[in-house]
């Protein structure tokens, strides 16, 4: 039975300097951070808020990963109610399962899984009540969700068995091939394509919203991080920047104009 969850509602830093990151992010997305205390004897992790909500957290990327080669970077949280059958449902869709279904204390349950094309992302079964959503344009949340794939119309039905998300009107990028926007609950949520071959494998890139794209672009580069595509306007007229932080970890921004 397909998870009840419909799209990302938590995002997570994995770093190698967590105070580097925090710095860092605060200044270039305008983010208020403050330390999560509700689970005593956890690695230290930072909460990232937006206005008066947290969209996501910072945490130094553990160990045992690091020695496995997994890199500093963003992943995403899909919400659900029963992380049990969201994990059996993912693998008999052909997802596979990272990290199994383990507890973080004071928060709930959690698993690291990756879609069929590989591109990883993870449950969470939250402690206590639902959070209403956070409006896709609030300032400081993600805007915008991009799954760079080897196969997007295999990965399109994947998500569309497992969340029940739809196509947009589909945008022909030429040589790059077709970019397929999808609608979550009636919203333009994001958009999925194959990777160009300098991206090594499929991944969910994450934009933050920011009010002015320059201005951000030049708080990435001064902070010590790299703008390594744009400026650019895309074709809803916003304009987007994609960029890496100083550890490495790559994300974007996107704001409504320049």
């Amino acid at each position: 039975m397909p998870s009840p969850a419909k799209s990302f509602f938590w995002y997570e830093l994995m770093t190698t300097d967590l105070d580097a990151a925090e710095a860092f992010y605060t200044a270039v997305v305008g983010w208020r951070a403050e330390p999560f205390d509700k689970a005593p004897g956890s690695p230290r992790y930072i909460v990232v808020n937006a206005g008066d909500r947290g969209v996501g957290g910072l945490m130094t990327l553990p160990e045992e990963a690091a020695k496995m080669g997994v890199p500093t970077a963003w992943m995403g949280y899909f919400p659900t109610k029963d992380i049990d059958a969201s994990v059996d449902a993912l693998q008999k869709a052909g997802g596979t399962v990272h990290r199994p279904v383990d507890d973080i204390p004071g928060v709930g349950r959690f698993a690291v899984v990756a879609d069929p094309q590989g591109a990883a992302f993870m449950f969470l079964e939250p402690n206590g009540p639902d959070q209403p959503p956070v409006p896709l344009n609030t300032p400081g949340h993600v805007g915008w969700h991009e799954l760079y794939t080897t196969d997007w119309q295999q990965a399109f039905d994947f998500y569309s068995g497992q969340f029940g998300w739809v196509k947009d009107e589909p945008f022909d990028m030429g040589p790059m091939g077709i970019y397929q926007p999808f609608v979550v609950d009636g919203v333009v949520n994001g958009g999925m394509m194959n990777k160009p071959e300098q991206i090594p494998v499929p991944v969910w890139l994450f934009y933050f919203n920011v009010t002015d794209i320059d201005a951000a672009a030049k708080r990435v580069t001064d902070n010590g991080g790299k703008v390594v595509m744009g400026p650019m306007e895309v074709p809803n007229g916003q304009w987007i920047v994609q960029c890496t932080d100083p550890q490495g970890a790559y994300f974007a921004l996107l704001a409504p104009t320049r």
